[in-house]
């Protein structure tokens, strides 16, 4: 990943990286790992996300007919 800053406005450069790290979810991960999680709860986690991104597909998919 690579930000640029142009006129040497580093704020709104360090704006743009914040953005893109949360859209790749790399805050959530770091929340995620901070303490141990069973994997039982990881499963029911993961599942539950899966559901969600189907929904959210599915929502999309209503909207483009």
């Amino acid at each position: 990943m690579e930000i640029t800053v142009i006129d040497n406005n580093v704020d709104k450069a360090i704006k743009v990286l914040k953005r893109k790290l949360q859209q790749e979810g790399l805050f959530r991960e770091m929340k995620q790992r901070k303490f141990y999680e069973k994997p039982s709860v990881k499963r029911k986690r993961k599942e539950k996300e899966a559901q969600r991104r189907l929904r959210k597909k599915m929502r999309m998919v209503k909207r483009a007919d």
